[in-house]
């Protein structure tokens, strides 16, 4: 059967773990959305998979500045957390392998620290490595401490602008999916106020008042998903944000074309 064409999956670092308590993984969460990506792969879509850090990265990476580079003062204790936080990221993708491999899936690892350079939408590495895998393997990668061709020697390359570059670069992209931990899409207020309602559609024209939790997030939250979904948007006709809990709606998506979550417009 010939390929539909690419759907590109972010699985939120805050729905595969807890993201208050440190290294706190959501096995459910995970092998619910692995199945959905096993009847998208029966679908005849290629998948591409890309995960948040969640508790296995944000929390130890704020408490040591990582986001800013190297400290003089501190170096010896930032390379170390630098070579923790690799660790726990493969930790992390090593349950999400597990999950898939549990379904017969096949799946091939980029970590981001072996192949990208820079932060940011514009950092350097071969995307191309993501559409030369054998027909049926499904390439993953993640949000990463990646080195840093510059003074600050490290910082942390969101799986956020991961999603953008492969959603732009790799060709034949269908559906854009950025699947969230807490929420049902994007909402006009903040989750914690009863009120706070699921858009249907948002652009960048939409002013909503979001909740960044800056004290675990280093990479910029919601804010940051919103501005490369849009950007995304431009390139790709179906870009939404999906909760991940119900997992089943991608499926509902592709099939019959609508879905409760929010769809993201230029």
């Amino acid at each position: 059967m010939d390929s539909k064409g690419r759907v590109v999956i972010k699985l939120g670092g805050g729905l595969i773990t807890d993201k208050s308590i440190s290294k706190t993984i959501n096995m459910s969460a995970i092998d619910k959305v692995c199945k959905v990506i096993l009847e998208i792969q029966n679908e005849g879509y290629n998948i591409i998979i890309v995960h948040g850090a969640g508790s296995y990265g944000h929390i130890l990476a704020k408490e040591m500045d990582i986001a800013n580079g190297i400290d003089k003062n501190n170096r010896h204790g930032q390379r170390n957390a630098v070579k923790k936080i690799r660790k726990d990221m493969l930790e992390l993708n090593s349950h999400v392998i597990e999950s898939l491999e549990n379904l017969n899936l096949n799946v091939e690892v980029h970590p981001p620290s072996k192949w990208a350079k820079g932060i940011g939408m514009n950092f350097k590495g071969d995307i191309t490595i993501f559409e030369k895998e054998p027909k049926g393997v499904i390439p993953m990668c993640f949000g990463d401490v990646v080195d840093r061709e510059d003074d600050f020697e490290f910082g942390i390359l969101s799986g956020d602008d991961l999603m953008y570059r492969l959603s732009v670069e790799i060709p034949d992209v269908k559906y854009t999916i950025f699947l969230l931990g807490d929420v049902g899409g994007v909402m006009d207020l903040p989750p914690t106020n009863p009120d706070a309602k699921i858009l249907e559609i948002w652009s960048k024209t939409n002013f909503v008042k979001t909740k960044h939790n800056s004290d675990i997030d280093v990479t910029g939250g919601i804010d940051l998903k919103l501005d490369r979904a849009a950007r995304i948007s431009k390139h790709v006709s179906e870009v939404w944000f999906l909760d991940g809990r119900n997992p089943n709606r991608i499926i509902e998506l592709i099939r019959d074309g609508e879905t409760i979550g929010t769809k993201i417009i230029p």
